[in-house]
């Protein structure tokens, strides 16, 4: 007998696997077998050892550090259930490694947040579910359907939390103009005010802070960006802060990639807290830091697809 519906299956690679039980455990089923190892020679040998067969498949897999790694076992998988007859593949990207190189910003760049979507897409993948892609133009860079979820709505709760007594003291910090959208709408749904850090890029993962736009004198300053990465930005943003009379300095992001010595940087710096996601795994950070999950509205997320319902709804 021929399924009346698609049966679904949720499967995950190696990049985040606590985030994707998570999911597994908010949707009340269990992650499919699926065995992603090495051969000697290091090349990427993945087994699946259930029928996949006619079934709606959801793979987890964020292209985080070490994205090279990441991002070819997302693809060999993709192939892997695209050649076992998977009726529909979508991919879950937490974090979307190379989406900062979205455009060419000086002669002869390469647009590589199009060359990863383009690899994704011959691959098989069907659909891509992802949380805050670095530039909103980059669902362009697909032929398939892209979800790009928010992350405030989990930051949102966090602060109505924590700084309920404080509220009328809030002001959001975008860090550069770049950013000010994201930080417009965490703003409005927290209806406080929206300041600004005038930001240039001297060289790549550099940044200088050279002014605040908007009143954070007396304020808790929460800046929110998408990103920290080396933690450059949050840090001078931090210190320009200080110097302009914020009373507390706080820091929101999605993605936690804290490469190099961002870590250090961080915790010796004029930042009270740092809340991060779960999108990239990070083991043992110290107390400076607070993750937040993102299982739930991934999982949601995923509820929505499967019964064609609106996923923006999630955020109005």
């Amino acid at each position: 007998m021929p399924l009346l519906k698609n049966e679904f299956k949720l499967f995950a690679g190696n990049s985040n696997l606590p985030l994707a039980k998570k999911v597994a455990e908010y949707l009340g089923v269990r992650l499919g077998d699926c065995q992603v190892s090495r051969f000697s020679d290091g090349e990427i040998n993945v087994r699946i050892n259930e029928t996949v067969r006619g079934h709606d498949i959801f793979l987890i897999q964020s292209t985080s550090p070490p994205v090279n790694e990441n991002l070819m076992e997302l693809l060999v998988m993709i192939d892997a259930f695209k050649r076992a007859s998977a009726s529909s593949i979508a991919v879950v990207i937490p974090y979307y490694g190379y989406a900062r190189q979205d455009r060419k910003a000086k002669g002869r760049d390469p647009i590589t947040a199009k060359l990863v979507a383009n690899l994704i897409t011959v691959a098989g993948a069907t659909r891509v579910l992802t949380i805050d892609l670095h530039a909103d133009q980059i669902q362009g860079f697909f032929d398939i359907p892209v979800d790009n979820l928010y992350s405030f709505p989990v930051f949102v709760e966090v602060i109505q939390k924590e700084f309920k007594e404080e509220k009328q003291d809030l002001v959001i910090v975008s860090p550069d103009v770049g950013a000010v959208r994201r930080a417009s709408k965490f703003a409005e749904k927290l209806q406080v005010p929206l300041a600004i850090l005038d930001k240039r890029r001297p060289a790549d993962n550099m940044a200088e802070v050279v002014n605040v736009i908007g009143d954070v004198k007396g304020k808790i300053a929460l800046m929110f960006d998408d990103i920290i990465d080396t933690g450059g930005t949050i840090v001078q943003g931090a210190e320009i802060l200080k110097k302009s009379g914020a009373r507390r300095i706080l820091a929101f992001a999605t993605h936690g990639v804290l490469s190099g010595k961002a870590v250090e940087r961080i915790v010796q710096s004029e930042v009270e807290k740092v809340y991060i996601t779960d999108t990239i795994h990070h083991e043992n950070l110290p107390e400076k830091f607070q993750v937040v999950s993102v299982a739930s509205l991934l999982g949601e997320a995923i509820i929505r697809i499967r019964r064609n319902l609106s996923v923006s709804i999630l955020f109005r």
